[in-house]
């Protein structure tokens, strides 16, 4: 299994899965892969208060994905620790490209 199977493409883009563990004291994006769970594990700084830890994977796969914030919505999670993000507008094979120099 591969971090590849955490990335689904859909109509207008793509789903990416993450196991997100906010409060870290050493972020990173991303810092691994949980084959059991099939989802990217980010470490954000971010507590999971009011919206920020959500507010800093949003800026953080921006970033990662040269991307504007505004084409990355959390589709499922926005709550818990386990997220489905959609970015609209890119394809799965550059996405994991961007992913394979970093996992």
């Amino acid at each position: 299994m591969s971090f590849e199977d955490a990335i689904k493409p859909v109509k207008d883009g793509v789903v990416i899965d993450f196991e997100v563990t906010p409060g870290a004291k050493n972020p990173a994006m991303p810092s691994g892969y949980n084959v059991w769970r099939k989802r990217i594990e980010v470490k954000l700084r971010s507590p999971p208060e009011k919206g920020k830890a959500n507010e800093e994977l949003i800026s953080a796969l921006s970033g990662l994905l040269n991307v504007k914030a505004a084409y990355i919505e959390i589709m499922s999670g926005s709550t818990n620790q386990w997220k489905s993000i959609k970015v609209t507008g890119v394809n799965a094979d550059d996405v994991a490209k961007c992913f394979r120099g970093k996992l």
